[in-house]
């Protein structure tokens, strides 16, 4: 099927994508912060980037959480798995360079030090079980937080 917008339609919508401040990421960040966990955002470890700018930094414990959308990052769910029709050789090569340099970034920080959790888009549905995933990483919180 062909594309029913034009490419300047089809452009415009595309820049509108976000990639920072999403709504998976703005749920993880609301739960953790709730919970008492404090982090920074989108990368930033002190002064120092991160490679791949993780989306929340806990730069005492040396954790790091990446929020990623299962479509552009390539995830084995079945949003992650479907394959545009329109220009799919495109898509699929964007996406298989998206899913090569997260998985160079990941060992990147590992090699640093860190801690890597990646979470998908498709298991925030379930609140409880993502809550114990991120306690389970993430540990205690500081003493003397409320």
């Amino acid at each position: 099927m062909a594309d029913r917008l034009t490419p300047e339609q089809r452009s415009w919508n595309m820049s509108r994508i976000k990639g920072k401040n999403t709504k998976p990421e703005l749920l993880v960040r609301r739960l953790l912060h709730a919970k008492g966990y404090r982090y920074r955002l989108h990368g930033r470890a002190g002064k120092n980037r991160l490679p791949g700018n993780p989306d929340l930094v806990f730069a005492g414990r040396r954790k790091v959480i990446f929020v990623n959308g299962c479509f552009w990052h390539f995830h084995d769910c079945r949003v992650g798995l479907h394959a545009p029709k329109a220009n799919a050789d495109f898509w699929e090569a964007k996406r298989t360079r998206t899913k090569n340099r997260d998985a160079d970034q990941r060992r990147r920080l590992r090699d640093s030090g860190w801690e890597v959790l990646t979470l998908w888009e498709c298991e925030l549905k379930d609140g409880s079980a993502l809550e114990t995933q991120l306690v389970a990483f993430l540990g205690a919180r500081a003493p003397g937080r409320s």
